[in-house]
């Protein structure tokens, strides 16, 4: 199918990146180019982009959607956590913005094969990267009742987690879980009706918190941002898009730490610490999107826009 996606923020991300004609860029989620496309735009041909993605399917549209700029993109197949080696072997060691579109982009959603939807019945997979190991159906029918009722608590933020854990090891008892529609109807059972009649479908929290475990999406976000900020050249912006509050919280801690990292006590009249400041948060409050926007989109609306910009500490 055709891989397509709706750039979330886009002006308002093009616009924090504060673009340099002849500078050096990374779109370390490039997706099917969307983003990538608009800053191409606003390169000369002295600039360069760097797209990084994992997943096969996005390399191929992005590579197509961006032909008439091939002179000035690189596109590489990977994690963004490997952004600083990936750029090193390209010889880059220092860059002028960076820009990260966080979770599940609408192709992957919309292609039910790749099994990160509960509204149709598929294979259970919700790999970004197909080459990895690590599946849905491996964290479904081989995680123990405690690590699952941790997997879905913590990165669903999912209230009826522990039962859900507990149905879900029951039925995989009977037989292994294999299907997106199977392990949507067993989450389904195990929420009380009365609390499946608002707030969306049931099984979604589950659904984002095992995509999330399979992905490691947490912990590449939090081992990445520190040395992202420090690839930027003086002046340069990370912009990163996140679509919950778990990405968010860990974006606003490491911009507000790299802010102000010292950690002398507060009564002390001078730091003796010596950790400088990298930088300063550009976006005291996160970037939403326009009530135009979610409406047009509703994927957008728990889109959340933050900005940091590197400075050398005086």
């Amino acid at each position: 199918m055709e891989f397509s996606h709706k750039s979330v923020l886009l002006n308002e991300t093009i616009d924090y990146l504060n673009i340099k004609p002849d500078g050096i860029y990374v779109d370390g989620t490039l997706g099917g180019g969307g983003h990538a496309l608009e800053v191409c735009r606003h390169l000369t041909e002295g600039g360069r982009i760097i797209g990084i993605d994992q997943d096969a399917d996005a390399i191929e549209a992005a590579g197509n959607r961006l032909m008439e700029y091939k002179d000035r993109v690189t596109i590489l197949r990977g994690n963004y956590h490997d952004m600083k080696s990936m750029l090193a072997d390209c010889g880059i060691t220092g860059v002028d913005g960076i820009l990260l579109d966080l979770g599940v982009s609408s192709h992957q959603l919309d292609d039910s094969s790749r099994g990160f939807t509960y509204r149709a019945d598929a294979p259970l997979d919700m790999r970004m990267d197909q080459r990895q190991e690590l599946s849905a159906y491996t964290v479904v029918n081989t995680y123990s009742k405690e690590q699952l009722y941790h997997v879905i608590r913590d990165y669903g933020e999912e209230k009826f987690a522990e039962n859900i854990a507990k149905h879900i090891c029951q039925e995989r008892e009977k037989k292994p879980i294999r299907t997106t529609g199977e392990l949507a109807g067993i989450i389904k059972a195990s929420i009380p009706a009365k609390m499946r009649a608002g707030g969306g479908h049931p099984a979604k929290r589950t659904f984002q918190a095992i995509r999330i475990e399979v992905n490691g999406e947490l912990d590449v976000l939090r081992d990445s941002l520190d040395s992202m900020i420090g690839l930027l050249n003086e002046g340069g912006r990370i912009c990163v898009i996140t679509f919950h509050s778990l990405e968010d919280r860990i974006v606003k801690n490491h911009f507000k730490k790299n802010e102000n990292p010292c950690i002398c006590p507060p009564q002390f009249p001078v730091c003796v610490c010596g950790r400088k400041s990298k930088g300063f948060v550009v976006t005291r409050k996160p970037i939403v999107p326009t009530a135009e926007e979610m409406e047009e989109n509703p994927r957008s609306k728990s889109a959340k826009l933050r900005v940091f910009e590197k400075r050398s500490a005086k």
